[in-house]
């Protein structure tokens, strides 16, 4: 007897599903892995406890922002959905989008935000300025909620979408509440578009994300930090490799896709490979500096700072880091970054060594150690942490340079004891220029005392002027006010500005879609 063909091709299809069951795992689609060389590694598993640029892009990973900034910094949303000001500019009314979920598969609702930003406030600048003006946060449903200040203020957009350490991320409530406060977070469910595998963590070694099976990007296109955060790629490493040459030789192989922060003198040798492109990773840049403790001798005396201040000469970092004359490292004779639209020079010294002789001297300084916290595996610190002790020492100073790894910094810059107890007395980094720019924001000039950056610089002068810059309506009054801020900067010198550098990235040819926002992150990337 004949069978239909229906029934043939019933059995046909049957027969198929029969076998792609019986098939091996080998056969099914292949995990897409990105593998990363991030700048640094990283310790504390917090962007808003340890707040500095790795911790940053962790963050970014993980979690997702109520706003952000695109391509050309211009604030636009992200979690929220629509939002509302009153006459008055003191009533902020915001709603989320609908469907956001943490990587757990949780709502991401109004007490998730309320938490979140309340946490972020007592850590950042803007925050800090936030509260000052009053910010009291309100849950109005699981979708919406308020700010109502004390009086208006014009930046709480900008802040609320502050691209830079530490980040307005987005927390789930329960995690905050049973975290004590200062203390960091030790769940790291997030809101982001990535799910941080915590099992597979390898301190120093190997850091795992996987795609958030929950997020749901925007329908925008991807640009900057801003519109869909598509995720592309099922898991993204993080391989931690402080030679960067063997770095490099991972990627020319195809055992790295992508390497962040190569210094200049391997630029060349990268470009010379078919199989690899180097591009600028911001083009902002960053702001290398010297970070000063200014809770602890030599340096809680001003004007011991101010003979280390005029003891720098930018051109011999600029030179160690290999950007020589004419290259893509600049000095800013400011405490603005040079694309700051409030960059000026006024009050700012030059080097003068025989100046920072005289005024050590003066200064009662009495040959205490200068402990230099180098971060030995990072291609900017190790050899600028060189030249901070050769011109240091040619002032004066004594100096002890204290090798160890970058993690290694990040966790002991935290402590305020002497350097006879772990403390230190200096350490270079390279904060994103974003955080450079405005003087509200700005995490160098901050001198609001223990709630100030690492060195804690303490000076209420800079703090009135500060908070009158965020009052400021006019860009006119607003430029006097920064000018105001960077002569008293030059007195108490909360810390050294050397230059802005630009950092590079090396990534196979074979990738599309990397973005270039002030923080490298791994959403829209894909494998052509």
């Amino acid at each position: 007897m004949k069978l239909s063909q229906a029934l043939i091709r019933q059995a046909l299809a049957g027969g198929l599903l029969c076998l792609a069951a019986s098939l091996p795992a080998t056969f099914a689609r292949a995990e897409t892995v990105l593998k990363v060389k991030p700048s640094g590694d990283l310790k504390v598993l917090d962007p808003t406890i340890a707040a500095d640029s790795i911790a940053r892009n962790f963050g970014y990973m993980i979690y997702d922002t109520l706003f952000t900034v695109d391509d050309k910094l211009q604030v636009k949303p992200q979690m929220v959905d629509s939002w509302t000001n009153s006459a008055d500019r003191k009533l902020w009314t915001f709603k989320l989008r609908d469907g956001l979920k943490f990587g757990d598969g949780q709502s991401v609702t109004s007490d998730d935000v309320v938490a979140s930003l309340k946490r972020w406030s007592q850590a950042d600048a803007m925050g800090q300025v936030l509260n000052a003006h009053g910010a009291a946060w309100e849950v109005v449903d699981a979708r919406t909620f308020t700010l109502t200040l004390g009086e208006p203020w014009g930046f709480v957009l900008d802040a609320l979408a502050k691209p830079g350490a530490p980040v307005p991320f987005i927390v789930p409530a329960r995690i905050i509440a049973s975290t004590p406060a200062g203390q960091p977070l030790s769940d790291q469910t997030g809101s982001g578009p990535f799910i941080f595998k915590k099992d597979e963590w390898v301190p120093g070694s190997k850091l795992a994300f996987v795609k958030n099976p929950h997020y749901v990007p925007r329908a925008e296109p991807a640009a900057g930090l801003a519109g869909g955060k598509v995720v592309k790629f099922d898991r993204v490493e993080w391989l931690i490799i402080p030679d960067q040459q063997t770095a490099l030789d991972a990627l020319k192989k195809g055992e790295l896709d992508i390497a962040e922060d190569i210094p200049t003198d391997l630029v060349p040798v990268a470009k010379a490979s078919r199989n690899v492109v180097v591009s600028n990773q911001d083009e902002i840049g960053v702001a290398q500096q010297i970070r000063l403790n200014s809770l602890q001798p030599p340096f809680d005396n001003p004007a011991i700072r101010r003979a280390a201040l005029l003891a720098v000469n930018p051109t011999d970092y600029i030179e160690a880091w290999g950007g020589g004359e004419g290259g893509l490292i600049r000095a800013c004779k400011s405490f603005y970054i040079c694309a700051s639209p409030y960059y000026t020079e006024a009050g700012f010294p030059s080097f003068d060594l025989e100046k920072a002789k005289t005024l050590l001297r003066e200064s009662g300084y009495d040959g205490t150690p200068v402990v230099i916290l180098d971060a030995s595996e990072n291609a900017q610190i190790h050899p600028a942490s060189l030249v901070a002790e050769q011109q240091l020492k040619a002032a004066g100073f004594k100096v002890d340079v204290q090798a160890m790894d970058w993690a290694t910094v990040v966790s002991r810059r935290t402590k305020k004891e002497p350097v006879a107890q772990g403390g230190w007395s200096i350490f270079i980094s390279g904060p994103g220029g974003l955080d450079m720019m405005l003087p509200i924001s700005h995490l160098g000039l901050r001198s609001n005392c223990d709630k100030a950056w690492f060195g804690w610089p303490c000076d209420a002068e800079i703090e009135k002027l500060r908070a009158a810059f965020g009052d400021a309506a006019e860009m006119a009054e607003r430029k006097a006010l920064a000018e105001q801020i960077q002569l008293r900067a030059a007195q108490t010198v909360p810390y050294i500005p050397i230059a802005v550098a630009y950092q590079f990235r090396a990534a196979r040819a074979d990738l599309a879609g990397i973005l270039n926002p002030p923080a490298p992150v791994y959403w829209n990337v894909t494998r052509k």
